[in-house]
C-alpha cells in the first residue's frame, strides 16, 4: 500500500519522544525551571525553526520535480518531527501543575520537588531531587516524582528508614535530610 494512503496514529507520536508517559489520569507536575525550559523548546520550534523549514520547503517545492528534490523531500521530513515535537509540548505544557519547591517552607514529609539524602547501609550518602518527567537528570541527582525509589520516599520523614526493592536485591536507605529549595 501506498505510504500516501497511510495514517501515523498519535500514539505512534508519543513513543519517539524521549520522555516517558505519565501515569493514567495524573497531571504533569514540573517544577517552574522546567516548565521554562519547555516553554522555550516550543517557542523555539514553533517561532524559529518551523517558519524558517517551511520557507526552505516552498522555496525547494517551487524549483519542480519534488521527487528527486533533497531539500524538498528532507525539509518534509524534518517539518514532521517538528510537527509531532510541537503537539507533544503543547500537550505536555496543557496538562501540567507548575509547583515550585522554594514556597513549600518548612516540611518534614517527603512531596514532589523535595531534595533528599539518603544514606544506604555502607554509609554512602547521595542527594537527589524529586522533579517532573520531563526534567530528569540521573547526573545531577533528579529523579522523576513516578520513579521506584522517589515512591519509595514519599511521605517519609528525616530518620526513617526505606525499602527499595531493586533488582539487584532490597536495599534499605536512611533517610538523613529532607530540604525544599529552588531548583534551576
Amino acid at each position: 500500500m501506498s505510504k500516501a494512503f497511510t495514517k501515523e496514529s498519535e500514539d505512534d507520536d508519543e513513543d519517539l519522544d524521549a520522555s516517558p508517559k505519565l501515569p493514567q489520569g495524573s497531571k504533569n507536575y514540573i517544577t517552574p525551571g522546567g516548565y521554562r525550559r519547555l516553554m522555550e523548546e516550543f517557542d523555539q520550534l514553533w517561532k524559529v525553526e518551523r517558519p524558517e523549514l517551511v520557507k526552505v520547503i516552498h522555496w525547494a517545492a517551487s524549483n519542480g520535480d519534488r521527487s528527486e528534490n533533497g531539500d524538498y523531500i528532507y525539509g518534509k521530513k524534518r517539518l514532521r518531527e517538528i510537527d509531532r515535537r510541537i503537539r507533544f509540548l503543547s500537550k505536555r505544557l496543557e496538562h501540567s501543575e507548575v509547583i515550585d519547591p522554594a514556597q513549600r517552607g518548612e516540611c518534614d514529609q517527603v512531596f514532589f520537588g523535595a531534595t533528599v539524602t539518603v544514606c544506604n547501609p555502607s554509609g554512602e550518602e547521595k542527594t537527589y531531587s524529586i522533579v517532573g518527567l520531563d526534567e530528569v537528570d540521573v547526573g545531577r541527582g533528579r529523579i522523576s516524582w513516578v520513579s521506584p525509589l522517589a515512591m519509595a520516599l514519599l511521605k517519609v520523614r528525616e530518620g526513617d528508614v526505606v525499602t527499595l526493592r531493586t533488582p539487584g536485591g532490597v536495599e534499605e536507605l536512611d533517610v538523613v535530610e529532607i530540604r525544599y529549595v529552588a531548583l534551576d
